[in-house]
Parts: structure tokens; C-alpha cells; sequence
């Protein structure tokens, strides 16, 4: 064999392993990405399956507050029947919004905040906010590892050549650094 053919040869092998390891690099981030979202999902589901509970629990005590019970069952279709990571995102804003109009009538109702079902009920919705907060956080900053994978060079040109696009981050949803209010006034 010719002295030339085989460096050749063994440069083709080194750029073809390392093409390939940065190749399995993106597939690993974007899994971790994907993986990450359901962590999201997951808290979501069981706030939607918290949620009934609480409502059910509640219901009886104010008939009045029948307008934010409306709006969580609908933010909780809407987030059932949503495609894709932004419209999941986009319903989820719907339900913290109406959530928190929620939290607001528990604690303007003494007779209800004292409800030892309720109280239970709103632990495990505390607790199941901080989850989710905690999992978008989680997700941002996987995301961004594997964007910024995606957008630097090398790896740029192994991305767009095999189809890795970049992810969407978990952004606060518009009017969400406004607390909600609740007017419990009656006229």
C-alpha cells in the first residue's frame, strides 16, 4: 500500500469518528430536551389531575366564583387537546392564570381556607407549582445547552445537515408578572 493512501486512509477514519461522535452528541442533547419536556408534562398532568379535586371540594361553598371554575375546565381542555410544545405551553398559561384567581378566592373565603380538604388540596397544588416550576427551569437550561450545541460551530454544520433544530424555551406567559385579581364584591 502506498504511504500516501493510508494517511489518507486514517485521515478519513479520524474525521469519520468524530463526525460521528459529534453526531451521537446531538442526538443525546436533543433526547435529554425531549426527555426534559415530559418532566414538564408530567407536573402538568398531575396538577390537571389535582385540579377537579380541589374544584370539587370547593364548589359547594361559593356558587358565585362559577366563572374561574369555567376557565380552569376550559384551560384544562384546551391543554389536553393542544399539538405540540407551544400550545401546551400556551393552555398551561391559561390554567396558572386562572389558578391564581383561584388561590385568591380560597383566601378571601375564611370558612373555606379552613376546609381541612381544601387546605390539603391547596398543599398539594403549592406543591405541585414549585414541581413545575422547578421542571421548566430544568428544561430551559437543558435547551439551552443542546441551542447553543446547534448554533456553534462545528456542530452547526452536523445540525443543519442532519435536521436538529433548535427548541423552544419556556417563556412566562404575557401579563403573568401582574397578580391576578379577584373582586368578590357583591352589587
Amino acid at each position: 500500500m502506498n504511504k500516501n493512501l493510508l494517511v489518507i486512509l486514517a485521515v478519513v477514519v479520524v474525521v469519520g469518528l468524530w463526525l460521528m461522535g459529534e453526531y451521537n452528541g446531538l442526538v443525546t442533547q436533543n433526547e435529554a430536551v425531549i426527555n426534559q419536556w415530559a418532566q414538564v408534562e408530567t407536573q402538568y398532568q398531575r396538577r390537571f389531575d389535582l385540579i377537579p379535586n380541589l374544584i370539587e371540594s370547593t364548589k359547594g361553598i361559593f356558587e358565585q366564583e362559577q366563572e374561574v371554575f369555567g376557565k380552569i375546565a376550559e384551560a384544562r381542555t384546551r391543554y389536553s387537546g393542544a399539538q405540540g410544545v407551544d400550545e401546551k405551553v400556551a393552555a398551561a398559561g391559561e390554567m396558572e392564570s386562572a389558578l391564581g384567581k383561584l388561590l385568591v378566592v380560597v383566601e378571601n373565603y375564611p370558612q373555606l381556607a379552613s376546609n381541612e380538604t381544601v387546605l390539603g388540596l391547596m398543599d398539594e397544588l403549592a406543591g405541585t407549582e414549585n414541581r413545575v416550576s422547578v421542571e421548566r427551569k430544568r428544561y430551559n437550561d437543558t435547551a439551552r445547552i443542546y441551542n447553543t450545541s446547534v448554533k456553534t460551530f462545528p456542530q452547526m454544520i452536523l445540525a443543519n445537515l442532519f435536521g436538529f433544530d433548535e427548541h423552544t424555551y419556556f417563556e412566562a406567559a404575557e401579563g403573568a408578572e401582574e397578580a391576578p385579581r379577584v373582586d368578590l364584591t357583591t352589587e
